[in-house]
């Protein structure tokens, strides 16, 4: 009877609280894909100086717990500039997320047959325009599957912004227990807001990469 009490008492706040994580999710991720997607052709440069400053960054990254880069972000840019809790919690985990899908379009453009960029350039195309129009649309659906997963760690991550005062998903877990005084029941229910989230994306993952699968077979029949 507790879960239900917790459910009926509290789903106005949680579902205030799980729009607000979708919104942080949403933002951090296309902007850590813009990152990512920088970062890989940094990554893939024939300049030494530009690949050591994508390795450096995705060390440092991936290297430090993400906490430690929401509350940097958050309090070391508050001596330049007023950040809110969603701003700075969308830009440190847009950051964090970024190292991770540089790597997953890294992967993805050299994936793709260098025969088709020799192609491409035979036909007058520089490398540039090539490569915005042979290999990135192939790279970036064979990154579908990587990046839809990253987009659920993203979702998860996202409980994090808490400690810096973002009221998303946990952050009103904490602030009910503290109220209700059932700390048990209240966390089994802000799981449960996390898995239909989890499910509901899956779900919509599963979607697209099928149709994405069913395009190709027709492209290539």
């Amino acid at each position: 009877m507790d879960f239900i009490e917790i459910l009926q008492t509290t789903w106005i706040g949680f579902s205030k609280a799980a729009w607000m994580t979708i919104q942080i999710t949403f933002w951090s991720l296309l902007l850590g894909v813009v990152i990512g997607l920088f970062v890989s052709f940094l990554k893939l440069a024939k300049n030494r100086l530009l690949n050591w400053i994508g390795n450096l960054y995705i060390t440092v990254i991936r290297g430090t717990p993400l906490i430690v880069q929401i509350v940097t972000i958050y309090f070391g840019l508050a001596e330049f500039v007023a950040l809110d809790t969603f701003t700075a919690g969308v830009i440190a985990l847009a950051i964090h997320s970024g190292a991770y899908i540089a790597e997953i379009f890294r992967g993805a453009i050299e994936s793709i047959e260098k025969g088709q960029m020799e192609a491409a350039r035979s036909l007058g195309m520089n490398h540039p325009l090539a490569m915005r129009r042979i290999v990135l649309p192939q790279a970036f659906r064979r990154s579908i599957p990587a990046l839809g997963n990253q987009f659920i760690i993203g979702l998860k991550d996202s409980s994090l912004v808490a400690y810096i005062g973002g009221m998303e998903l946990w952050s009103m877990a904490l602030s009910a227990a503290a109220d209700n005084f059932k700390q048990f029941e209240t966390y089994i229910v802000n799981g449960l807001y996390y898995l239909v989230l989890v499910l509901i994306f899956t779900y919509l993952l599963q979607k697209l990469e099928n149709r994405l699968r069913v395009e190709e077979r027709g492209e290539l029949a």
